[in-house]
């Protein structure tokens, strides 16, 4: 009756799982996907290719090695914008060469164009030649994402003044830049310009940055990124931007003008879902293009999922997979055991990095949960001193009575690997003494788990010789 039996909207992270999973379920799966975005944005404009361009300029500035070799050492002196997307160009090549690899072992049929609806179950899929094919599914998966949002007032030219796409493309490492917003994405770009030398000034309304993370390691944060020369403009926003000959100028409402170079804008995500003609389907889209699902992220149409970025947070690609596969299975009626875990954890690839996982102080705190603080610091660790990351640290937080983990907090080099070690031992219910116990490889940055157990179950033991 139908061309297909699932049709996927989208290759990104959450497009990709879901395709597959209908493809190894025995149904006749395909996914709608512009010619020149296999693998959608996560791959072509936004994860892949900023944390390929992080690697690139941790290589090249050196860094990571300045502690041990001096703070004028250097890799390559005149670095330009050739030597960073060299590198970003050759993972983003390899990596669409392995999707499509993927779907093609999978038999999933990859159709290339842009999909709106026609009704509940036809599509029009829009090749780039204007032509026009109906498919029809008896599912459907949408996951097409989002792009940055861009604030009506401002004019974007894709030189001086732009998004967190865009600023892929520029020509020039610029000598100054202006970063509007202190979220994930606006401070990952603003360390990492910061590492190449560039002078950046970061604008944000809010009284802080990153307000979800532990504000130790927040702190821990600025403090690296103001030794790179980074300002910080908190409470502060922005009224205007013009462009000059020479650059822009920023003017902030509190009346602070700020010339630079070039001005991103990091605003937040809009959900991509204008071109799908929802209301076609009987869906609709709020405000910022996003979908709600239900907790098996099906729509309020009966056989329409959604997963990934468009449906809101976490809008993490880890998560999308997951989301998916999961959706992807209910659509096939396969059972799926379990619900997806709230464990999910957070990694900012900011320079140096942050990860974290489980709840922080402040929720603790709020929810009159008592609990004590270990703390492990990098230049205690062997590992530390070969890395010459002297700055980094790992902190737990622990349940004072019944002892489980309760969170996990790292500030420094491969943070993101080593919370999964805090991850899988909370998610399995155990104790701080579990990690007290174990042994780690010597020299690792995963035996500051140990020195950070150890020294929090010795306040524990020294509050309870107080109190019996």
């Amino acid at each position: 009756m139908y061309d297909y039996d699932l049709l996927v909207i989208g290759s990104g992270p959450g497009g990709q799982k879901a395709a597959i999973a209908g493809a190894k379920l025995d149904r006749r799966t395909a996914i709608v996907e512009k010619k020149h975005m296999v693998g959608g944005v996560c791959i072509n404009t936004g994860t892949i290719p900023s944390k390929t361009m992080r690697e690139a300029i941790l290589y090249l500035t050196g860094l990571n090695q300045r502690e041990l070799y001096g703070h004028s050492y250097r890799l390559k002196e005149d670095i330009n914008v050739a030597d960073l997307t060299a590198r970003t160009q050759h993972v983003i090549g390899r990596e669409i060469d392995v999707i499509r690899s993927q779907l093609g072992r999978n038999h999933v049929a990859l159709i290339p164009g842009t999909a709106r609806f026609l009704d509940e179950h036809t599509v029009a899929v829009t090749a780039e030649d204007g032509s026009d094919r109906k498919v029809t599914s008896e599912r459907f998966v949408i996951a097409v994402g989002t792009r940055p949002a861009r604030p009506d007032s401002v004019e974007f030219d894709g030189a001086k003044i732009v998004d967190s796409d865009q600023i892929l493309e520029l020509d020039h490492i610029p000598p100054s830049m202006v970063v509007v917003g202190a979220g994930v994405i606006g401070i990952e770009y603003a360390s990492m310009f910061a590492a190449l030398g560039t002078k950046v000034t970061v604008v944000e309304r809010r009284d802080r940055m990153l307000e979800f993370c532990d504000l130790e390691i927040v702190e821990a944060l600025k403090y690296q990124l103001r030794d790179l020369a980074v300002t910080f403009r908190f409470r502060e926003t922005v009224s205007s931007v013009t462009r000059h000959g020479s650059g822009t100028l920023t003017e902030l409402e509190s009346g602070k003008k700020i010339p630079a170079d070039t001005v991103m804008y990091s605003a937040g995500r809009q959900g991509v879902t204008e071109s799908l003609e929802l209301g076609n389907a009987g869906l609709e889209a709020d405000d910022r293009g996003r979908i709600v699902v239900d907790e098996n992220y099906l729509t309020s149409v009966s056989h329409i999922y959604a997963v990934g970025d468009v449906i809101g947070f976490p809008a993490l690609a880890a998560t999308s997979m997951e989301q998916g596969r999961r959706a992807a299975y209910h659509a096939c009626d396969e059972a799926v055991v379990g619900t997806l875990s709230q464990l999910q954890p957070i990694g900012i690839y900011t320079i140096p990095e942050i990860s974290y996982v489980g709840q922080t102080e402040d929720e603790l705190t709020e929810a009159s949960i008592p609990f004590e603080v270990g703390v492990s610091r990098y230049r205690e660790l062997a590992r530390g001193a070969i890395l010459g990351d002297s700055y980094g640290m790992l902190k737990l937080l622990v349940h004072a009575e019944t002892r489980n983990l309760l969170g996990v907090h790292v500030f420094g080099s491969n943070a993101t690997e080593l919370v999964h070690i805090g991850q899988t031992v909370i998610g399995c219910g155990g104790t701080v003494d579990y990690l007290v116990d174990a042994v780690f490889n010597y020299p690792t940055l995963a035996e500051s788990y140990k020195v950070a157990a150890l020294d929090a179950v010795n306040k524990m033991r020294t509050l309870a010789r107080m109190t019996d």
